[in-house]
């Protein structure tokens, strides 16, 4: 099981200002990302996120989507019984505006620090390489 951070969403679903031919890395990350959401869809993978990163990619996706699409994207999340979803309380919260110092990560980001230690999970989806200063969480990008 791995963490799904908000930012695979914004690869896999937000359409490139140029030619991404041109720029081998972000590619690679859309490619990634589309793979990660597909084998998601699919069953294939099993990952945990929380209601705060799922608040994140409505945020981020409704200025590049349709209203109707970002709806449609987190139902099925939300339907499928390989994705957890978590709630998060304010200790939950609290506990990664602790972690912020230690990590360099901002809150939310933190936040994710914070329930994947908590869930006991070692790896993360995610772009952020920010995550890299995280002690014991690996972070995968394909």
């Amino acid at each position: 099981m791995r963490f799904l951070d908000a930012n695979v969403f914004i690869y896999a679903y937000y359409k490139p200002t140029r030619k991404l031919n041109a720029d081998k890395d972000k590619k690679a990350m859309k490619d990634g990302s589309k793979g990660i959401i597909r084998r998601i869809n699919d069953g294939i993978e099993e990952v945990t996120t929380t209601v705060v990163h799922l608040s994140e990619v409505s945020n981020i996706l409704k200025r590049a989507l349709p209203l109707e699409d970002v709806v449609s994207i987190l139902i099925t999340l939300y339907s499928l019984d390989n994705v957890k979803i978590l709630d998060v309380t304010k200790e939950d919260y609290f506990g990664a505006m602790e972690l912020v110092e230690e990590t360099g990560l901002d809150p939310n980001d933190s936040l994710a620090v914070q329930v994947i230690r908590r869930e006991n999970i070692d790896e993360i989806y995610s772009f952020d390489k920010g995550f890299g200063r995280a002690k014991g969480i690996k972070r995968v990008f394909s």
